[in-house]
């Protein structure tokens, strides 16, 4: 079978691209999205050596793979942002099932990691599911290592007891402490986006696995914040003395009806007195209120505290995935 790798005609190809796509990823997107997301983007990218020789800046490639009938069986979308850890470049990688095994994997990670080598990227990184493992061996083939492991759980609404699992008088004895319950919609826009990223400054680099800088403000509020899904009510936030002291940003996909926790946080003065657990209490209501099906959520292996309120709860393990890591040079052979 003869396999051309060429660049993505958009937008007309917005739509197989979201096909393909949502063979892979744990919760479905639309060529609507995907075309909103790309609005939204930089139209030329600008990289640079940093003062270590590292590549900084920001820029993508991305390539499809396509039949002699010009159907699209593989994809590649390599790329880096301003805050991305220097020397790296982030990547998805996807191959529709019936098209494995053919070199076109391969195909796409060369082109991914010669473009990297001529802009003196130094190391790739990408993530599979902890359940294929075709996968990993594709990718320990091709010079990846299994850096982390991370968690999907999911809370199924209509099994939920709430008596059981809820401890109420928490609320209570938190608001003693002075610490209340709001959402993000009920603080002035800027005033309250400005107290949540100083929030973010202090609590991102503390979760296992995190990798690169803090955004900036604005790619903050574009990239983190407004999600996908998002909505000033559902940023549930936990205050104390007008301070932003806690957050879950709950986002919503009205194509499954369900839920995603994107970020929980506390800030590190106020840890060990369970306001992580109240938030999370905090959206499990919510989502009940918005008859939601699910709420979905991912955590590093590492991130015991979370995991055990996610057990705790009854939320119920789903597959997982790898964090891999490669050097550039040993994936060019």
């Amino acid at each position: 079978m003869s396999i051309l790798l060429r660049d993505l005609r958009l937008p007309e190809e917005y739509t197989a691209l979201a096909e393909l796509l949502n063979t892979h990823g744990s919760e479905p997107t639309t060529a609507e999205r995907l075309r909103e997301d790309d609005s939204e983007l930089y139209e030329v990218g600008h990289t640079y050596l940093d003062e270590n020789g590292l590549l900084a800046g920001y820029d993508r490639t991305r390539k499809v793979a396509v039949t002699e009938q010009d159907k699209i069986v593989g994809y590649i979308n390599s790329w880096r942002a301003p805050w991305t850890e220097p020397g790296y470049l982030n990547n998805i990688l996807i191959v529709a099932e019936d098209y494995r095994r053919q070199g076109i994997g391969q195909l796409l990670l060369q082109h991914a990691a010669g473009w990297g080598e001529k802009m003196g990227a130094d190391t790739l990184v990408t993530e599979i599911w902890d359940d294929s493992p075709e996968s990993l061996h594709f990718a320990k083939r091709s010079g990846f290592a299994i850096e982390r492991h991370a968690f999907q759980s999911v809370l199924t609404l209509d099994k939920v007891d709430l008596e059981s699992a809820f401890d109420y008088e928490l609320f209570d004895r938190l608001a003693q402490d002075g610490i209340r319950f709001i959402t993000l919609a009920e603080e002035p826009d800027d005033e309250g986006e400005q107290k949540l990223y100083r929030l973010y400054e202090e609590t991102l680099k503390d979760i296992p696995g995190y990798t690169g800088e803090v955004p900036v403000f604005d790619q903050w509020r574009k990239w983190y914040l407004m999600a996908e899904g998002y909505s000033p009510e559902q940023v549930l936030l936990a205050v104390h003395d007008g301070k932003h002291v806690g957050v879950s940003n709950v986002l919503y996909n009205p194509l499954t009806n369900g839920m995603y926790h994107e970020y929980t946080s506390v800030a590190r003065a106020y840890r060990g007195r369970k306001i992580a657990l109240g938030l999370k209490m905090k959206a499990i209501l919510l989502a009940k209120e918005r008859n939601a099906a699910y709420l979905r959520t991912d955590n590093d292996s590492l991130n015991e505290p979370i995991l055990r309120i996610n057990r705790r709860l009854g939320y119920e393990a789903l597959r997982g995935s790898y964090r891999l890591i490669a050097k550039v040079t040993d994936v060019r052979g």
